[in-house]
């Protein structure tokens, strides 16, 4: 009987303590409201981290977009300042040229590239234009390679003629100022508004073949080429011009190129006449340190004030000699002669011989130096030192 009534209390026990220890339905509602709160904490950290997440997501994504642009978008340019001493008129102190390349890379097959200039240090803003600089957009195309070996420029470019016309950064040519032979028959830099197409038609042989905005020379004047040059800016074009070129070098060391222009009417409709055909020729040809350069260019041009004035025939040639003494080192003697007055029976041909020296700093920054002795219709013999660089 006594360990009955000892299993029964021993049993009774849990509930006994539990009975004590059982919250009240006030303190389980409070309990209840203490994990609701907790739940409510929880869940706007959860939100606050997954915002922050989101964000970073975003800027992460955000970077990578603008490093991927920055990636295929391209900067460079190039600059000159030249010092000249001439003979029978004042000297020359000019920056003569500074230059900014922006190019984008919009795919594998699609690129753009512009060139904006300033010439002689600033531009004036004057109502007659004789400000002593020149603010200029050479260059604004897009370049698309439409089939394997083959591009289609589109825009605004420099017209395929020459040597300097399209590679004219001071650390890639001898001399301080840019040969007169092909600025004034050329007329580098020229750059034209068109289309181009061009391309390699077989190992060592390249193309280009272009339809694009032409010239505009006042028949009444001098009828001078480089007068001509309409640069893209609201530029007449009643008669565009064609231009095809052809280069060689398939042999090493040796380069080939020719070129031909017509324009059916270089005066825009301002004269009776003015067909024009010019023909372009050179030859380049490097054996070891030592490199030869030859170019010859012509215009015929139709039309009664052309005939009158002489200029119906336009011409130039010159060539050129450079070695280079050491690695950093090259010495040149360029020798040419031009007239844009071929016709007029008188003398209006200009010689000139220019003998100097480049010493490259590094591969892309070069100072120069050179004495530059004219006859014939002009005699601007000079010394000129010169500082240009690219990048």
């Amino acid at each position: 009987m006594k360990k009955t009534v000892l299993a029964a209390a021993i049993a009774a026990l849990p509930f006994a303590v539990y009975a004590e220890t059982a919250p009240t339905n006030a303190e389980m509602w409070q309990i209840i409201q203490q994990q609701q709160r907790e739940i409510e904490r929880l869940t706007a950290e959860q939100k606050q981290t997954d915002s922050k997440i989101n964000a970073t997501a975003d800027a992460v994504e955000k970077s990578a977009t603008v490093a991927d642009w920055a990636s295929r978008t391209t900067i460079g340019g190039y600059g000159e300042h030249h010092f000249n001493h001439f003979k029978d008129k004042d000297d020359k102190v000019d920056a003569h040229r500074f230059v900014i390349y922006v190019g984008h890379q919009f795919s594998d097959t699609v690129r753009f590239f512009s060139e904006v200039e300033i010439e002689h240090g600033f531009v004036e803003d004057t109502d007659d234009g004789s400000g002593p600089g020149e603010l200029e957009l050479e260059q604004a195309y897009i370049a698309w390679d439409f089939t394997q070996g083959h591009t289609l420029t589109m825009g605004q470019f420099l017209v395929p003629v020459g040597i300097l016309n399209e590679t004219h950064e001071p650390d890639t040519f001898y001399g301080v100022e840019r040969n007169n032979v092909e600025k004034e028959i050329l007329p580098a830099t020229w750059w034209e508004t068109g289309v181009m197409a061009s391309g390699e038609i077989m190992p060592g042989l390249r193309y280009n073949a272009a339809l694009h905005s032409g010239l505009k020379i006042d028949p009444t004047g001098n009828g001078a080429i480089r007068g001509g040059r309409q640069k893209s800016a609201n530029a007449t074009a009643e008669d565009l011009a064609y231009t095809g070129r052809l280069v060689f070098n398939g042999i090493s060391g040796l380069e080939l190129a020719a070129t031909y222009q017509h324009q059916q009417d270089v005066t825009q409709g301002a004269g009776d006449d003015g067909e024009a055909d010019l023909i372009e020729l050179q030859v380049r040809y490097q054996w070891q340190a030592l490199t030869l350069t030859a170019l010859a260019a012509e215009w015929d041009i139709n039309g009664n004030d052309f005939v009158a004035n002489g200029s119906d025939k336009q011409e130039g040639q010159y060539v050129e000699a450079s070695y280079m003494l050491t690695p950093s080192v090259g010495v040149f003697v360029r020798q040419g002669e031009w007239d844009n007055r071929a016709n007029s029976g008188t003398d209006t041909e200009v010689e000139q011989v220019d003998v100097g020296v480049n010493y490259w700093l590094t591969k892309s920054v070069v100072l120069k130096a050179d004495i530059t002795e004219q006859d014939g219709a002009k005699d601007d013999d000079a010394i000129n030192l010169g500082l240009g660089w690219s990048f």
